[in-house]
């Protein structure tokens, strides 16, 4: 799952959160594993650090 932070009135893709992680931001959408490990590893998007999404797709960091 994407979450979004607004800044500015825009949305700004935050990081990267296991579907139920109760810290995802409100504003958020779901992503097909391909899109998570490519957003973790190419998008400069973060793993968040509780749910350990990248751990779940076996990137290292």
């Amino acid at each position: 799952m994407l979450s979004f932070l607004r800044e500015g009135g825009r949305p700004v893709a935050d990081s990267i959160h296991i579907g139920d992680c109760r810290l995802a931001a409100r504003h958020r959408r779901p992503l097909s594993r391909d899109e998570a490990r490519r957003a973790l590893t190419d998008g400069g998007i973060r793993a968040c650090e509780i749910c350990r999404p990248d751990s779940e797709l076996g990137i290292l960091d």
